[in-house]
């Protein structure tokens, strides 16, 4: 198994495989193990039925009893328009197709819309959790526009046997005031209902991207996954960082934008890609609030990257991946396949933690 990964990483393999991250230790990070949800959630003010739902979503598939987690996400016909996701491989326009690869791949849950999992829920949501994905940024309206809208209630997620919801906030946007007062109100009602809760945690507005697209700076992420927590997240999704730096940027000349501590560069991160990851995990409680971080969009070196990912996220302290597009614009064997290389950086003891 570490004989595969090693190949992934290529060159950056002994970079990657044998860092020491110094900025947060390792010994600070609550990190994922087959106890993590009585660790980190039997004293918070969840109730006894999502506490069983979490639970559930953790002894399901391969990375079952880990603490870890793999979840197969497929909102993207709504949020990359459903032609232009599926004309790859047109089976996963069928709701029952879309549930079969979570399964098969060994996925801890599935995530999808209200429409996908409610056309197959009786026939699959008491065999894998049910991740209800109740707001999209759908791409019809002309021109198109960036807003995450409702598609639907709580209460519907639950009448369908759902695990848990899911919700997208874009931080940083004009709207973002809007979206986080309805997703704290969802994620209220979701406990009281006994689901558990997960937050896309993501940045936009034109302003982030100059020089750098600091969409993906550590810095901004992980304000992002720090007011994702607070509103009530169980699970934080987070885009991989790839640079830092975001506040900085944005408070050049007479602009004044949030606020910063120049230790936040250079104590508590460095440039290397498992330390920025580990910031994004601090900022979520350091990691009683899990982090996945997203497979992102499929290209011509899907296997590479998504190893390498998971090695990134696994080092750094995190709880898994969520990979949708690299796993479905695909054969369900590759997709498979894809999804197994995954789970098997979660499962091998030679990738440590940092």
């Amino acid at each position: 198994m570490i004989e595969r990964i090693v190949s992934a990483l290529g060159t950056k393999a002994e970079d990657y495989l044998n860092h020491t991250s110094t900025a947060i230790p390792k010994a600070t990070i609550h990190l994922p193990s087959s106890d993590s949800v009585d660790r980190c959630f039997s004293g918070s003010n969840r109730n006894n039925n999502v506490l069983r739902n979490l639970q559930w979503l953790h002894n399901t598939g391969r990375l079952s009893d880990t603490g870890y987690v793999s979840i197969l996400p497929v909102d993207q016909g709504i949020e990359h328009s459903a032609g232009a996701s599926f004309a790859k491989n047109p089976i996963y326009f069928d709701p029952a197709m879309i549930v079969e690869l979570a399964i098969e791949g060994g996925c801890n849950a599935v995530a999808s819309t209200f429409g996908v999992l409610g056309n197959v829920a009786r026939t699959y949501a008491h065999k894998i959790p049910f991740i209800v994905k109740i707001n999209h940024n759908e791409l019809l309206t002309y021109p198109n526009k960036s807003d995450q809208v409702l598609f639907g209630t709580v209460k519907q997620a639950a009448d369908m046997g759902a695990a848990a919801i899911g919700a997208t906030i874009y931080f940083g946007s004009p709207e973002s005031t809007r979206q986080i007062t309805e997703i704290a109100t969802a994620f209220a009602h979701a406990h009281e209902l006994g689901m558990a809760t997960i937050l896309w945690c993501y940045l936009r507005n034109t302003a982030f991207t100059s020089d750098k697209d600091y969409h993906v700076s550590a810095d901004l992420t992980g304000q992002a996954n720090h007011l994702g927590v607070t509103i009530g997240a169980d699970i934080i999704k987070q885009k991989l960082p790839e640079n830092n730096g975001g506040y900085e940027a944005l408070n050049i000349g007479d602009s004044s934008y949030g606020k910063l501590d120049k230790r936040m560069y250079t104590e508590l991160a460095s440039p290397h890609p498992i330390d920025l990851c580990r910031y994004q995990v601090a900022n979520c409680y350091m990691g009683r609030i899990g982090l996945i971080n997203s497979g992102g969009a499929s290209g011509s070196n899907d296997m590479a990257e998504a190893i390498t990912t998971a090695v990134i996220n696994k080092r750094a302290g995190g709880m898994g991946l969520i990979s949708g597009r690299k796993a479905f614009q695909r054969p369900m064997h590759e997709g498979v396949a894809l999804l197994h290389a995954i789970q098997d950086v979660y499962l091998c003891d030679g990738v440590t933690i940092a």
